[in-house]
């Protein structure tokens, strides 16, 4: 069962993101904050990560490039309310941007293709 990183510092929508993801036969782990996050990469070895970008302490870019800097082939969805971080050019290492919502369908399927993926690799 593959295992899924949720960053999120919004309680409600953490455990949204948790519920959905465990539904499509997930396992789930999650973090409130970056330096949580990026603690959990190292001990919890998942198979992918969805990080929000603005998270106290340290914005989501930052974070991703600390966990891609140690682990470069790990998917990341970047997952912000924000669409304008689209353009900067930080986010381009994501692996997919997913603009933030109460309809989790897009993001399961960025997820979905992104673990189908990689397990072909």
């Amino acid at each position: 069962m593959p295992k899924i990183l949720v960053i999120e510092d919004e309680r409600n929508l953490r455990t949204l993101y948790k519920n959905d993801l465990e539904k499509d036969g997930y396992k789930v782990v999650t973090a409130g904050t970056a330096p949580e996050g990026i603690a959990l990469v190292e001990s919890e070895n998942p198979d992918l990560v969805v990080m929000d970008i603005r998270l106290p302490g340290m914005d989501g870019l930052e974070a991703m490039a600390k966990v891609l800097d140690r682990h470069p082939k790990l998917p990341v969805v970047l997952n912000s309310a924000y669409s304008s971080y689209q353009e900067n050019f930080m986010s381009w290492s994501a692996d997919a941007y997913v603009v933030k919502s109460s309809d989790t369908d897009e993001l399961r399927a960025r997820v979905r293709e992104l673990l189908a993926a990689r397990s072909g690799d």
